[in-house]
């Protein structure tokens, strides 16, 4: 007996030791990939995107349905690359007003610019990100084996579940969707949240309190990392949208652009992938409250408690239901629907950092 605690004693100390150095080189990994994410998205060219289902029409995205090329130009399209804003009125013409002007010179606008900037180094990138992703995966199951549970017990633990969830999103947008233009606006807050855990939250492999000692950490917690880890990527192409916007704005004034925001693809396209995303998170992160407040019941014997952590859950729950409501009932598009989930994504990192270490409640660790 003493013989077998022993070497159950001498595995779990290799298993930690493995864990920890996993993290360092996945950071590294991480970070290496950011680098060469960075230089596709400043140095690469401008090339076509493949069909797809965010795309369907992506082949003749951009192109204008006009008696010539010049009759486009002239109202501010360019074939094969951008299209001016609903908004924007173009050369004296208002493309989106009825008339024998918007008959005469129309520009398809049912598919966005099936274009983004693309560099070899750019499928480097997206390999090693997919190395970081086994380090990950593989630091996150070590260090299950070290602490002999499920490896959500404490905020360490949570943000690198976050991180492989987030980087493990962005690899699916990436192959479906072609969505490889998001690699520098996701593996920036990655590397930084794995910065900010191995440097200041990292704990001991070890067991929990006994509260956590449930089948439910693995339905309820599992369910919140997942959806965060989608809600993160929705949030990164909320960001890119923004600023794509601008970019779009600005050329329609007749103003330069360069530099990484003149080669981001078209913000409906970006648009699209982060309404995607949220669509994907916003029931596990619905399954997740109500997978808490059972599993409150069992531990606390109540399914609502009014902690901290349960109600800025339902605010960030709330801002993301008022998000996919406005896009399917007011038909809201675009910055203001945009606005609404960078919203629910504050309220999300609120939840996360200051509720966690600066209000007192069951869930936190203040």
């Amino acid at each position: 007996m003493m013989h077998t605690l022993a070497a159950d004693t001498a595995l779990d100390g290799r298993m930690s030791s493995i864990s920890d150095g996993l993290i360092i080189a996945m950071i590294v990994v991480y970070a290496v990939a950011l680098f060469l994410f960075a230089i596709e998205a400043a140095y690469g060219r401008r090339r076509r995107l493949r069909a797809n289902r965010l795309m369907p029409a992506a082949a003749g995205a951009g192109t204008v349905d006009a008696p010539s090329a010049s009759a486009a130009d002239a109202a501010g399209a360019t074939v094969g690359g951008y299209a001016p804003p609903p908004e924007v009125r173009a050369g004296g013409v208002d493309l989106d007003a009825p008339g024998p002007d918007a008959m005469a010179v129309s520009v398809r606008r049912e598919e966005p610019e099936a274009s983004a900037a693309q560099h070899a180094v750019g499928r480097v990138a997206l390999v090693v990100t997919a190395l970081g992703f086994l380090l990950n995966a593989a630091q996150i199951t070590t260090r299950g084996l070290a602490a002999d549970r499920w490896p959500w017990g404490n905020m360490f633990e949570f943000v690198v579940g976050i991180c492989l969830c987030s980087v493990g999103a962005f690899l699916f947008a990436a192959l479906r969707y072609q969505a490889r233009f998001l690699g520098t606006f996701v593996l920036v807050p990655v590397v930084l949240l794995l910065g900010i855990a191995a440097r200041w939250l990292y704990s001991e492999a070890g067991p929990v309190i006994p509260a956590l000692h449930s089948y439910w950490i693995a339905i309820h917690v599992s369910a919140a990392i997942i959806a965060t880890g989608g809600f993160m990527v929705a949030g990164a192409a909320a960001v890119a949208y923004l600023l794509a916007r601008r970019t779009e704005l600005q050329r329609a004034a007749g103003q330069r652009v360069a530099g990484v925001a003149a080669k981001l693809p078209a913000s409906e396209l970006l648009d699209r992938v982060s309404h995607r995303f949220i669509v994907l998170a916003f029931p596990l992160w619905t399954f997740a409250i109500i997978a808490g407040a059972i599993w409150a019941d069992e531990a606390w014997g109540r399914f609502w408690g009014w902690d901290p952590k349960e109600v800025w859950s339902f605010i960030t729950w709330v801002l993301y239901a008022a998000y996919l409501h406005a896009r399917a009932t007011a038909g809201w598009r675009g910055s203001k629907a945009t606005w609404i989930g960078l919203a629910g994504f504050t309220c999300l990192l609120f939840n996360f950092f200051a509720v966690n270490f600066i209000f007192s409640g069951l869930h936190s660790y203040a």
